[in-house]
């Protein structure tokens, strides 16, 4: 099944004013993957049942294809915010919030969010070597890439390999002691996500709820960078047991830190603590510290918002080299400072969870 293939399919469905999807112009996208089909479908508050009903159509159109392993429809509004993914199987898992929204991860013991207010401050690699420094204290940890447009779990992990799929619910991917998903283990690499907000929060329901995560004791959330949808959509579909807020030390960073610990702080989410990345280079050759980004500044932030600090990391040239190797450090190069100093933030991360 390519492209073509799906939209043949997709002219054999009717919208609501009695057209085919795409003689209607309510089709928003296309995107086959190995044996994995995403279809975004735009509709009008108003037409949101039929279309509802045209999107169950297009789901089992698909799914009875040669080659199509997994499908996902979801329904998009260019005037409206409010996502509606097309209906599919609700993992045993799922429960309802107060207001009727199902809610995702209740078989997760603690979720956790690694943010921060802007990218370049190694947040993913924070969130990584954080998870994976869990799963080695003995714990079942999962790990969710909810950077959709700029996924980065496959590389930083090393692997490649699609999700399973049974009765149309993910298997996640097993990696260094964890269960793992991620945008990535569906689009190639070089794929651009050209997607609005709604289609991305349609993606990130589906690795949230339409995955067999099982019983964890620990969910770490590798957040996009900022304070928008997807940090509001996981406040209000998941039960964080709080956010962890990555900064590097400058005076920008921070600015940036204050705002992503404000925004989780007004939907209800307990900061666990600060994390100061790349809080001083250390030089391979002599072992001679340079404050780049000058160093302490996350330290005294945290200080001056009653928030905990829960470590500082080097700038360290074994980050770099574990992490384009597809090594998290603490397993590429578990005696250097960095990887000390990650396993010293996840004992701080359990303490403040209560053990």
């Amino acid at each position: 099944m390519d492209e073509a293939g799906v939209v043949r399919v997709l002219r054999q469905v009717r919208g609501p004013d009695g057209r085919d999807l795409v003689a209607a112009k309510l089709v928003d996208s296309v995107s086959v993957a190995d044996g994995t089909v995403h279809v975004a479908l735009r509709t009008e508050r108003a037409h949101l049942a039929a279309m509802e009903q045209a999107g169950r159509q297009v789901e089992e159109a698909l799914r009875g294809a040669a080659g199509v392993r997994h499908v996902t429809v979801v329904l998009t509004s260019h005037k409206q915010a409010a996502p509606a993914p097309a209906p599919a199987p609700a993992p045993a898992h799922a429960g309802h919030g107060p207001a009727g929204h199902e809610k995702f991860l209740t078989d997760v013991k603690s979720v956790v969010a690694v943010a921060s207010g802007k990218g370049g401050v190694g947040k993913s690699t924070v969130a990584v070597n954080l998870a994976v420094a869990l799963a080695q204290s003995g714990r079942r940890v999962g790990l969710i890439d909810a950077d959709i447009y700029g996924p980065s779990l496959p590389r930083m992990l090393g692997v490649n390999q699609k999700p399973g799929l049974r009765d149309q619910i993910m298997i996640p991917v097993p990696a260094f002691g964890l269960v793992c998903m991620s945008m990535g283990f569906l689009v190639p690499e070089t794929q651009a996500m050209v997607w609005r907000g709604p289609m991305v929060m349609g993606a990130l329901s589906q690795m949230l709820g339409q995955t067999d995560w099982g019983a964890l004791d620990v969910m770490v959330v590798d957040m996009p960078p900022g304070t928008g949808d997807a940090q509001l959509t996981l406040s209000q579909r998941v039960d964080l047991a709080g956010a962890v807020i990555v900064s590097t030390p400058q005076d920008i960073a921070l600015l940036d830190a204050r705002r992503g610990v404000t925004m989780f702080e007004k939907v209800g989410v307990r900061i666990l603590g600060v994390v100061e990345n790349m809080s001083y280079f250390q030089c391979p050759h002599c072992g001679g510290r340079t404050d780049i980004f000058g160093h302490g500044g996350a330290q005294a932030e945290a200080a001056k918002m009653g928030v905990p600090f829960l470590g500082a990391v080097p700038l360290l040239a074994d980050v770099r080299a574990a992490g384009d190797a597809g090594l998290p450090v603490v397993i590429g190069a578990p005696a250097s400072a960095a990887a000390a100093a990650f396993r010293a933030i996840a004992e701080g991360v359990v303490r403040a969870l209560g053990g």
